[in-house]
């Protein structure tokens, strides 16, 4: 499956492209990544981007490419994701470097927990935040979720577990 095109005010929401490899390796290089996996080489990069592509056909979902509509540059990877080991459908972001302290995750973040209890059918959604990350933790409560619980994740260590507004109440 190929993700569908979403748009909010600011944003534009498609497929990820072999075009976002460039910056995202770019984020991925650098310490802003340390919160989800980073920092990486180049190849590991291009394997995330692989792989979230790739969620698209093993799901049917996945997250989303997010552009600026009015620049068109890439803000970064914003969406529902179920990889392996999660312990429940996320709802995730990844902002590139440079477009963090905008507001641009929580829009998109909104748009595509519309789209995931809409078109998907969720009935809820976490979203899971590093130990110290504290603007993915504010990103979440600006769009109603709250802490829940600590899950130790065998990769990323000590992670919070923040749990979206169910589909009833949005």
């Amino acid at each position: 499956m190929i993700a569908p095109t979403l748009h909010t005010e600011r944003l534009t929401l498609r497929p990820l492209a072999l075009s976002d490899f460039e910056p995202l390796a770019e984020f991925y290089a650098s310490d802003r990544s340390q919160y989800v996996g980073g920092p990486k080489a180049a190849d590991q990069a291009w394997r995330t981007l692989a792989c979230e592509i790739g969620h698209w056909t093993l799901r049917g979902y996945g997250r989303f490419g997010v552009d600026e509509t009015s620049t068109g540059k890439f803000v970064g990877m914003v969406g529902p994701w179920f990889p392996d080991a999660w312990p429940e459908p996320e709802l995730g972001w990844d902002l590139m470097n440079g477009f963090e302290g905008r507001g641009f995750a929580t829009e998109a973040g909104l748009a595509t927990r519309e789209y995931a209890y809409k078109t998907l059918g969720w009935k809820t959604a976490i979203s899971l935040v590093a130990d110290g990350n504290t603007g993915s933790a504010k990103v979440a409560e600006r769009m109603g979720a709250t802490w829940e619980s600590k899950l130790n994740h065998h990769i990323f260590g000590d992670v919070n577990i923040y749990r979206h507004l169910n589909s009833e109440a949005v």
